[in-house]
């Protein structure tokens, strides 16, 4: 079993790829696929085992490609159903950075560049990298494209490594142009589609399926670290470093160090966790000054300015998007 902690998979992920391999016609070791089929929780090293397995035996360049294009909400556990609950396709994309570690080891960030947005997929898989990360991008394309009915339409799909041949069939299969030793893995979007409507949306039940993932997020966080300073977070917003890390039983230097170890640090965690905050608050219409005082900073303008410097945009002009009011000028 792989010893860092939190090293997980959600056990419909696996039961996905197992699904895929008998619809397929792939063979499996049966002692393998009996162990899978009995975890709630799925640890990293069978997973591991699963993919080589499952790619080794599909001899096929495109097998997480292929994948992708067959998975279902239902594999990413609470978290798939909440992602596709949500209003919009900015606001699940946001969700899918918070909620990711339910589904399984792997990150997700949302990076605005101009006119355009990249969902930017980072891990440290040791087997069949470049097949999970085809699989992860690819699912986040097909699920988009569900979700809103069919009218995503992605700018491009950029993978770090390199084209496998001189011919690559990923864009024909995908409909979408990709983009082969980009800086690093992520589906490009115009900004602009953040703003299209789920088909899906059901703010009741999103609220619901938020509860269930937090709860998750929270069983997790008695493993991983990351989570639960967010968690700490998520309680106390107002907290700094030093508090947080005392809270934990770490000093804020040590805590520092810890997360480092994860390619994380303390500020990302907590800037990461306090934009969520304040894009719900807004949402159900609490003014930006609450909002500011709550999450502990000096002033409305200080708020103001690490919003804008998040998400392109004034907590007021967030508000007033969400609520239905005039933007203010």
């Amino acid at each position: 079993m792989d010893p860092r902690p939190g090293r997980e998979v959600t056990a419909q992920y696996a039961h996905a790829l197992l699904q895929a391999a008998q619809e397929t016609g792939i063979a499996l070791d049966e002692a393998l696929v009996a162990r899978l089929r009995g975890a709630e929780r799925v640890p990293l090293a069978w997973q591991d085992e699963l993919w080589e397995e499952y790619c080794a035996g599909a001899a096929d360049p495109l097998a997480g490609l292929r994948l992708g294009l067959r998975m279902q909400v239902g594999h990413l556990d609470s978290a798939g159903m909440l992602l596709v609950t949500c209003a919009t396709l900015g606001e699940a994309l946001e969700e899918l950075t918070a909620y990711a570690p339910v589904i399984g080891p792997g990150a997700f960030a949302l990076h605005r560049d101009g006119p355009l947005v990249r969902v930017e997929f980072d891990h440290d898989f040791g087997v069949r990298p470049l097949e999970r990360t085809e699989a992860a991008l690819t699912t986040l394309l097909h699920l988009a494209r569900w979700a809103t009915g069919g009218h995503v339409a992605p700018v491009a799909l950029e993978l770090a490594h390199p084209a496998p041949g001189a011919e690559p069939a990923h864009a024909a299969v995908l409909g979408v142009p990709v983009r082969f030793d980009a800086a690093g893995h992520a589906l490009v979007l115009e900004a602009a589609q953040l703003d299209l409507p789920l088909v899906q949306a059901n703010a009741a039940l999103r609220d619901h399926l938020r509860e269930l993932a937090d709860r998750t997020l929270a069983r997790l966080g008695e493993q991983d670290l990351a989570v639960r300073v967010r968690e700490v977070v998520l309680a106390h917003p107002e907290w700094g470093r030093e508090r947080v890390a005392e809270h934990l039983a770490h000093s804020g230097r040590h805590l520092n160090r810890l997360l480092a170890e994860r390619g994380l640090s303390f500020s990302a965690v907590r800037e990461r966790t306090l934009e969520q905050l304040a894009v719900r608050a807004l949402e159900r219409g609490e003014r930006v000054s609450d909002v500011a005082l709550r999450l502990g900073y000096s002033d409305e303008t200080a708020f103001t300015r690490a919003f804008r410097r998040w998400r392109g945009e004034t907590p007021g002009q967030a508000r007033a998007r969400s609520t239905g009011e005039a933007r203010p000028g």
